[in-house]
Formats: C-alpha cells, sequence, structure tokens
C-alpha cells in the first residue's frame, strides 16, 4: 500500500489549525474553510489533506469553472494570496501555512487542479516530512 502525505495547515492570518477531526474525508482530517461563491451564498468546505487529492464537500453549491473566496473560520481574513495567480488559469491562489515550515498553496477556481507546497526551510522540511511521515 502507497504512503500518503496528510498536511496539517493553519491560517495565514492569526495561525489557528484549520484541521477538522470530525469530517474525515479518506479517513483523515479535513481542512476546515469558509467559503463564499459568486451567488453570495456562504458555507463551510472541508478539503482533503491528502496531497494531491482533490476530493472535497461542501455545504454549499460550486459551479465548475466559478471562482470562490475561501476565509479562516477563526479570525473571518480572506485566504487569497495578494497579487499571486494561477499559472493554469489566472483565478486567484489561496493559501494555508504548512506545519512542517512554508505553505500550501490551492486555486481558487472548482475544477483546476493547480496546487503546490512551498518550503521556507528546505533542510528543516525535508527532515520533519522524513520524520513524521517515515520516509527513510
Amino acid at each position: 500500500m502507497p504512503k500518503v502525505v496528510s498536511l496539517n495547515v493553519n491560517c495565514p492570518h492569526c495561525n489557528k489549525s484549520l484541521m477538522d477531526d470530525k469530517h474525515l474525508i479518506n479517513n483523515r482530517s479535513s481542512i476546515k474553510v469558509l467559503i463564499e461563491v459568486a451567488t453570495g451564498q456562504k458555507g463551510s468546505i472541508w478539503l482533503s489533506s491528502i496531497y494531491g487529492d482533490y476530493n472535497y464537500t461542501c455545504d454549499v453549491k460550486i459551479p465548475e469553472g466559478e471562482i470562490a473566496i475561501f476565509h479562516c473560520p477563526h479570525c473571518q481574513n480572506n485566504l487569497k494570496r495578494k497579487k499571486i495567480e494561477c499559472d493554469i488559469c489566472h483565478a486567484p491562489i489561496v493559501s494555508f501555512n504548512c506545519s512542517i515550515g512554508g505553505h500550501v498553496s490551492i486555486c481558487s477556481r472548482n475544477g483546476c487542479k493547480n496546487h503546490y507546497i512551498v518550503f521556507e526551510n528546505v533542510d528543516t522540511a525535508i527532515r520533519k516530512f522524513y520524520d513524521e511521515y517515515g520516509y527513510h
């Protein structure tokens, strides 16, 4: 069975955890954030914490191709990265702080699969990654 990488993330503004142990996706804690769509509907979205997995659940309908606005459920701040847009579809990029150092970024357009991790200190992040996930 291949190993999966389940990330733990925090809000880049208030640094509170965005992990939801009560709402599992693929038997892992999900990432819970608030969402707003173009119709004005607001709700919650739970994203898979497994890197490379695009599963999510949401309590509002997000039409394919629509850009959503993501907010922290704790401090309510917008999670959009200023002046950074998706290389594929040019929608705003949303970012979360990663517990092993750096940040995880995703595209805010429903259906776009662009996502990436940027580490602050690669040596420290790789060491933590190996310790946490047992890759030796």
